[in-house]
């Protein structure tokens, strides 16, 4: 039997989602820490009771460091009752949670390679991303191999993706396409694309500052959904995601190909479960979202 933890990304969060963490150990914590960096209460902005113009749970800085700090903590109370897995993914800011549960660096480290890469991605602007389902992919590909301003950033499964680029060529591939559904997604830029080349510049800035161990568990990152272990890989991949595509549909294929039977989705939501279900019939799942779903 292999099991692989799952680490959703942006799109999970969603109020009172640390209500249920509370009672873990370094809880209230390393919330404390997360807060003492950004500046303003996270564990308040979780809760909905925040007030000023930084206290949107769904604003791009806040979102991150939010669900790094709750993934973070589930990690450590799987840890704690000795439990492991076989390989661990993360769907875009999940990945960085998927290398902490790898061992790759700790909370700290992590946290503040997040507080950055919220940062640049929260101050980019003048893209536009639209998540497409019921689609025919040939249709999809000529569409977006037509126009140089929009490229495919997460292709989450044959009937899920995200376009991102310039809002005119997002519009008219979105507008073209046959799809079931063709929904804008509120965001400040184009995220995993080409036109984040000046953040994604920034970020690596940071990465290069950042000392990165082996993992001890195999990562499928988004650039590359191929088990790696070692660290100067897992941060070449991880300095280019910002303007590459999230392969999450390789990702799934991938992990029936290792063999994986279970995978537990850690963090708030089953968006990574649902997928999976549709995708990957021979794969169980599972959530852990708080304390309760330990046995706490």
């Amino acid at each position: 039997m292999a099991i692989a933890w799952v680490f959703p990304g942006q799109g999970s969060q969603k109020l009172g989602m640390a209500a249920g963490v509370l009672e873990l150990p370094g809880a209230r914590e390393r919330f404390a820490e997360a807060s003492d960096l950004l500046g303003r209460d996270l564990l308040a902005i979780c809760d909905g009771s925040a007030k000023g113009p930084d206290a949107d749970l769904n604003s791009t800085g806040n979102t991150q460091p939010a669900l790094y700090v709750l993934e973070t903590l589930l990690v450590d109370g799987l840890r704690a009752q000795g439990r492991t897995a076989d390989l661990v993914a993360g769907h875009s800011l999940g990945e960085l949670v998927a290398l902490y549960a790898a061992g790759v660096f700790d909370f700290t480290t992590g946290l503040g390679l997040i507080q950055a890469r919220s940062a640049l991605m929260a101050e980019a602007g003048g893209g536009a991303m639209t998540a497409v389902m019921g689609f025919d992919r040939a249709e999809l590909d000529a569409l977006v191999a037509g126009h140089d301003g929009v490229v495919i950033a997460n292709d989450n499964s044959s009937a899920q993706v995200v376009l991102s680029g310039t809002p005119e060529a997002v519009a008219q591939v979105s507008g073209a396409l046959t799809c079931k559904r063709a929904i804008p997604l509120a965001v400040s830029g184009a995220f995993h694309s080409p036109f984040m080349a000046g953040p994604a510049a920034r970020f690596a800035a940071t990465l290069d500052t950042v000392a990165f161990a082996d993992a001890a568990i195999p990562v499928l990152s988004n650039t590359d959904p191929t088990p790696q272990t070692d660290e100067a890989a897992l941060k070449h991949r991880l300095r280019d995601q910002m303007t590459t595509g999230v392969r999450w549909r390789e990702t799934m294929d991938a992990l029936v190909a290792a063999g994986v039977d279970t995978t537990v989705e850690i963090g708030p939501g089953n968006v990574l479960s649902g997928l999976i279900k549709r995708s990957c019939p021979s794969i169980s799942t599972a959530q852990v979202a708080g304390a309760a779903d330990l046995g706490l």
